[in-house]
């Protein structure tokens, strides 16, 4: 399993961009997959590799996600993280809830 990582672009040079992902270390990653990427971009990467654009609003839930994981592993809690879960109930995709709706389960 790979976790992809949010990074927004600050230069780049032909399919090579360093980017930020707020820590102060700059990461060198390749834009082989997504050319028309520009400076200012935010993008979603795995293993070095840029994937997608994010627009800044789903790069923000992200790297709280990714917060909330590292604090998860430090033993601390991070309620807010997962704030667009919480005050809701869970759902399926909805391939698994027609067949939960169906009857289906696996055993």
């Amino acid at each position: 399993m790979c976790i992809g990582i949010p990074l927004r672009i600050r230069t780049v040079d032909g399919i090579a961009a360093t980017c930020d992902d707020g820590s102060g270390s700059p990461t060198i990653i390749d834009l082989s997959l997504l050319p028309e990427a520009v400076p200012g971009d935010w993008v979603l990467t795995f293993l070095g590799a840029a994937r997608r654009r994010l627009d800044p609003d789903e790069a923000a839930l992200l790297n709280d996600a990714l917060s909330a994981m590292t604090a998860a592993l430090r033993g601390e809690r991070d309620d807010d993280a997962f704030a667009d879960l919480t005050g809701r109930t869970p759902t399926l995709p909805p391939h698994l809830e027609a067949a939960r709706a169906a009857g289906r389960s696996e055993g």
